[in-house]
């Protein structure tokens, strides 16, 4: 492995009080490597989603140690969690989670302007142009189709140039050839841009392109087995 990027040691997260509360995750270490795609599956409640957000510090854990890119997240307020991430880690959820009433183009460059960036909407348009949408900047989100939404949240994920891009299956709300695509996009950035990338999914092929899978079952990591390039070739 390389340099950790992404350093969990005996995480643990319980959400919820009382009677309602759920141990989420239970003493989970994990490391990743710069660079590295690693995928994380398992069945349903098994806490993927949440190791996700833990990563971004969209979470904060009970005990243990969360180290990304270098920095000790523990102890950090939430605004500086937030500058953190906005700088360091690129998040693609399922739903895309994009604003209504603004165009891609406003889509994009929101996140960059809440930071500062000194050209927000020149970043955004490059940004929509390396996903294929240069001639789809001014549609609000309703004019878009799922695939053409996921590649605006792609932009969004890839314009503060993060190292770690995050995303909770990615392809969950597309067909199957529109979800290749997306697929397909995701690699080539990571990949172009030498970015750690880590995704949940339940679709086997999509996590077979992984270098590395990690599979979680009770809010504990059950295997993270090394894929040969064999290996991977002939899943």
């Amino acid at each position: 492995m390389t340099e950790p990027v992404i350093q969990l040691k005996d995480v643990s997260l319980t959400l919820g009080q009382g009677a309602s509360s759920v141990h989420v995750l239970k003493g989970v270490s994990l490391e990743v490597g710069q660079g590295e795609a690693t995928g994380i599956v398992g069945p349903s409640g098994s806490g993927k989603s949440t190791l996700l957000m833990v990563l971004a510090g969209l979470e904060r854990v009970d005990a243990g140690t969360v180290r990304i890119a270098g920095e000790l997240l523990n102890g950090r307020s939430e605004d500086q969690i937030a500058a953190f991430r906005g700088k360091n880690v690129g998040i693609v959820f399922q739903s895309f989670h994009l604003i209504p009433n603004m165009t891609a183009l406003e889509n994009v460059a929101v996140p960059l302007e809440l930071a500062g960036h000194a050209d927000p909407f020149g970043v955004a348009a490059r940004e929509l142009a390396a996903v294929g949408l240069s001639e789809r900047v001014t549609h609000y989100p309703g004019e878009l189709s799922g695939g053409e939404q996921q590649r605006v949240a792609i932009a969004r994920a890839l314009a503060p140039e993060p190292s770690i891009l995050i995303a909770d299956e990615p392809t969950g709300n597309l067909d199957q050839a529109t979800g290749r695509q997306i697929a397909d996009l995701l690699f080539a950035k990571a990949k172009e841009r030498g970015m750690t990338l880590v995704l949940v999914t339940h679709d086997p092929a999509l996590a077979q392109r992984c270098a590395r899978q990690v599979a979680m079952r009770s809010g504990r990591i059950e295997t993270a087995p090394e894929l040969t390039a064999v290996e991977r070739a002939t899943a």
